[in-house]
């Protein structure tokens, strides 16, 4: 566990912290839990919306940031197939900040060549939600840039059943043999495909676990916690975290 840091974010800090990174040793796909919004608002005595609104202006920074080193895909876990037993107003709050967050985002990320997309269940989203998600992803489509891949209404149990069940009617309708059916194949039948698995999990508010997020896909995923809670997790501690991935040695079970 990280010990609790000041606010990093300046300029000058942030180049130093990419002058120490490994221009050739750059996580391909890095996953963030952004964790501890309400928190960080109640602790200021703010109503927990508070905190949702400011880790939503967060997002772009991290974004950003993830863009200037050289990160493929950036995978955000914005709302999960359990965050619907919330309170209600809160709940609704959460599904109106892409109405706020792409309008106003969105030309800053066409310049720098960003690319939306979603993984989750549209059923059960609202369709105002839905509606600025697509917008965002048709804008965004021929952008060849960084993705920026939004968790939203995911859960992985969810996903890795829905997996199992169409791969086994692939199996009994004869579409595919069972002989066919191995660690790769079942990775075409998640909702991340074709995504890469991600190489680095970054979890913010220093709650120790994975939540139901990307359970098949982070089996080998580097992870890394802090107890910074997401609307004060800055660029330099996001370039930080790359720096720690990369005094690792990833051996997949190897020597």
């Amino acid at each position: 566990m990280m010990p609790f840091k000041k606010w990093f974010g300046s300029k000058a800090q942030n180049d130093e912290w990419i002058e120490r990174i490994d221009a050739d040793n750059i996580p391909n796909h890095v996953a963030v839990i952004m964790d501890g919004n309400g928190r960080w608002a109640q602790k200021r005595g703010l109503p927990r919306i508070a905190g949702h609104h400011s880790g939503m202006k967060n997002v772009k920074k991290i974004t950003m940031a993830a863009n200037s080193i050289g990160v493929k895909v950036l995978t955000l876990y914005a709302f999960s197939t359990e965050n619907w037993k919330r309170p209600k107003e809160e709940v609704e709050y959460l599904m109106k900040l892409p109405l706020e967050f792409f309008p106003k985002e969105i030309d800053e990320l066409i310049a720098n060549n960003v690319q939306i997309r979603m993984t989750g269940w549209q059923e059960g989203l609202p369709n105002y939600t839905l509606d600025a998600i697509q917008k965002a992803i048709e804008q965004t489509k021929d952008n060849t840039g960084l993705i920026l891949n939004f968790a939203l209404n995911y859960g992985s149990r969810k996903e890795m059943l829905s997996g199992v069940k169409k791969l086994t009617e692939d199996v009994v309708s004869g579409r595919i043999s069972l002989d066919e059916v191995d660690e790769s194949k079942f990775g075409q039948y998640l909702l991340t495909h074709p995504l890469p698995d991600p190489d680095l999990l970054i979890r913010t508010s220093g709650e120790l676990r994975i939540s139901n997020f990307m359970m098949w896909q982070l089996a080998y995923s580097e992870l890394w916690f802090t107890d910074l809670c997401w609307p004060e997790f800055s660029e330099s501690h996001f370039y930080e975290a790359i720096q720690e991935y990369q005094r690792r040695a990833r051996r997949y079970g190897g020597l």
